[in-house]
């Protein structure tokens, strides 16, 4: 077991208000982007256009992400979390003046959605790695349970909010909202000294073979944790097919079972209520006393739930519906738990590049999912995606309950100084 630096007494009082200005402006965040999302589908009714909006916030995580976490652990996490939030709310800003002038182009949104993804690829490892410092150990499945509520509530409330605005207000309005959640966000942190990892090398500048050395140490303890290898191969299975799975999900509705809005809207809300409830229950609970078992139960239901959506008659709609929202309850299972298992057993100062490293594996299996669903669907039928796609999750999560490595993996995480050395 890693040593990790004993948070404060006062430990909930920090936390909340740092998790709470962070929650705001994930809020802020939500609404623009679907309000700029929703400006490509009026302005060009193009889903080339669309697809590239979503690959500016898919790549950067994916190609920078390591780098990104190694210098996170390097570099002081608040001031990482401040700078974040403030080129979000300088982004706004500027993409609101050029809206405002009426000279705002397709080609700004694109910048300015791929900067702000830069930006969150630095913030959400910094926020991630700076909770097991805050945080008890014993509460940290509760607290990932806490997270995946807010993400729920954000993913629900946030396209009619976002609607709501761009009613209300011009499109820089919207953007003005966001400058305002970001200033929540930081306001707190100036006030708040995080503390840093008992063992860390700090430095403002990390010379480029330096932090590729760093990046190369993040690989070398995840090969060295062999339960944690598996474990990772199953987030990227499970990103490879579920995330294209739900992209997928208006042709499910239309081609299958000839709906409309309606039904995509009830899939949407069950997959979400699934999520905001399923958050609650392990924030409450805080999940087995081994934290892997939560987590394979959450793909193995994971999967049950993709399948019962691919197997069910064209007149069954309610089994599909049920399906996606058993889905959604075991999302939050899978994601809380796999992030408490980073926090409690790797040492922070190397959690950044842990954490970003699988989230760089996970980016890169969603961008492959996405490329190879559409053909793949079209060739074998959109059912089928989900059956095969869902009958393979669901084995994987059976499988790894049989796995020595897998089971042992909260025992048996490397020591960093063994691996450093």
């Amino acid at each position: 077991m890693q040593a990790h630096a004993s948070p404060s007494r006062s430990w909930k009082k920090t936390f909340l208000l740092v998790w709470g200005g962070q929650s705001v402006s994930l809020l802020g965040s939500n609404l623009v982007q679907f309000a700029l999302v929703w400006y490509l589908t009026e302005q060009t009714g193009s889903a080339t256009i669309l697809v590239i909006a979503s690959l500016m916030n898919l790549l950067p995580m994916m190609l920078l992400g390591p780098f990104a976490g190694a210098l996170v652990d390097r570099w002081s996490r608040r001031r990482v979390m401040v700078a974040a939030d403030a080129l979000a709310a300088g982004l706004s800003i500027l993409l609101g003046y050029l809206f405002w002038a009426d000279v705002a182009r397709i080609w700004h949104i694109y910048l300015i959605l791929l900067v702000r993804a830069v930006g969150g690829a630095f913030q959400f490892p910094a926020m991630q790695a700076s909770i097991s410092l805050m945080v008890p150990e014993r509460h940290l499945s509760r607290v990932a349970g806490w997270n995946q509520t807010v993400s729920g509530l954000i993913n629900i409330a946030g396209p009619p909010l976002g609607a709501a605005l761009l009613a209300l207000l011009p499109m820089y309005g919207v953007l003005a909202v966001d400058v305002g959640t970001a200033l929540i966000a930081i306001l707190p942190l100036l006030f708040i000294r995080l503390p840093y990892p008992p063992n860390q090398d700090r430095k403002a500048f990390v010379p480029p073979r330096e932090l590729l050395r760093d990046v190369q140490l993040g690989l070398r303890y995840v090969r060295c944790w062999h339960g944690m290898v598996w474990v990772m191969g199953i987030a990227v299975l499970v990103n490879l097919i579920v995330n294209p799975a739900y992209t997928l999900t208006p042709l499910l509705v239309t081609r299958i079972f000839k709906g409309g809005a309606f039904e995509l809207g009830i899939l949407d809300a069950a997959w979400g209520i699934g999520v905001v409830v399923s958050g609650a229950v392990l924030g409450i609970w805080g999940g087995f006393r081994k934290r892997i078992w939560t987590a394979l139960a959450g793909v193995t239901g994971l999967g049950f739930g993709v399948l019962l959506m691919g197997s069910a008659p064209s007149g069954w709609f309610w089994v599909t519906l049920l399906g996606m929202g058993i889905a959604g309850l075991m999302n939050p299972l899978v994601i809380g738990s796999f992030f408490a298992i980073l926090q409690a057993r790797v040492a922070p100062e190397i959690q950044g590049r842990i954490i970003t490293l699988s989230l760089s594996f996970s980016s890169a299996a969603t961008f492959l999912g996405m490329v190879i669903s559409a053909p793949a669907a079209d060739l074998i039928g959109i059912r089928l995606w989900f059956l095969a796609g869902g009958g393979i999750i669901l084995a994987s999560g059976i499988a790894a309950f049989s796995s020595r490595s897998i089971q042992s993996i909260e025992d048996n995480a490397p020591l960093y100084e063994k691996v450093c050395s």
